[in-house]
């Protein structure tokens, strides 16, 4: 039968060959309830992968991003850190990129007890403009969605790498112009606590401003209330008065 082969064998691209072993494992979002900020603006927390890499102690283990729509089409022979996946260019031209670089030591199978097991994928702004650290962790530059995905290399070499998460999506910042300003959004009480203070606030106002009225109208007629009685005096005690009666009797 094989003197029967009509035709010659199709060449295999190189980058097929270098196949990596499939983990039954898929990324997903912590699930640990201490954790806050699961999801914002430019980040998420996923759960580290905790004995899934032990076959693996040589390899560097990768985390990758891509876009939701890019992952059918990324390489698993792109090296960490080269331009067709540094973080600078994503999301375009680059579909894709890979950070959070770690070993098996990273990821100690059991978990020791007290451990916080998670990543923080985006919480690294220093180097996010930074082209010498195109493998940074650098904050997501939109809401996505995003999928993610773990990927052993021994060298260059793809080794093993779990399946693609679930599409990620991350917290949108709203419009101001689609803040309701209608009364939907504050209880009938919060309405009248503040209408109750801004009355106080009007009585205190004009209780300053008539005491204002009254001390400046007080200290203008002091001048007057001292000169009266002593013009009156000078004429109660007149001397001249009382030694004219004497000579009245006479």
């Amino acid at each position: 039968f094989r003197g029967c082969s009509g035709g010659s064998t199709p060449s295999i691209a190189p980058s097929r060959l270098l196949t990596a072993d499939q983990l039954g494992y898929t990324p997903a979002l912590t699930t640990e309830p201490p954790l806050g900020g699961k999801q914002t603006a430019s980040t998420f927390v996923l759960d580290q992968p905790r004995c899934v890499f032990n076959d693996y102690g040589n390899a560097d283990i990768w985390l990758v991003v891509a876009l939701d729509g890019a992952t059918s089409s990324f390489n698993n022979t792109d090296r960490p850190g080269s331009p067709e996946i540094a973080f600078q260019r994503f999301p375009d031209p680059a579909r894709a990129y890979m950070t959070l670089n770690a070993t098996l030591a990273n990821y100690p199978c059991p978990k020791p007890a007290g451990d916080i097991t998670v990543l923080r994928v985006g919480s690294e702004t220093s180097c996010a403009q930074d082209d010498t650290r195109p493998t940074c962790n650098g904050p997501l530059p939109g809401p996505g969605p995003y999928r993610v995905k773990f990927l052993a290399l021994e060298g260059s070499v793809p080794v093993a790498e779990t399946f693609w998460s679930d599409a990620i999506r991350l917290t949108e910042a709203k419009s101001p112009n689609t803040i309701s300003t209608t009364g939907s959004g504050h209880s009938a009480g919060m309405i009248a606590i503040t209408t109750i203070l801004s009355i106080l606030f009007a009585v205190l106002l004009a209780g300053l401003v008539a005491m204002l009225i009254f001390w400046s109208s007080d200290s203008c007629s002091g001048s007057s209330t001292f000169s009266k009685p002593e013009s009156v005096s000078v004429r109660r005690y007149n001397t001249h008065h009382v030694y004219d009666q004497p000579a009245a009797r006479l």
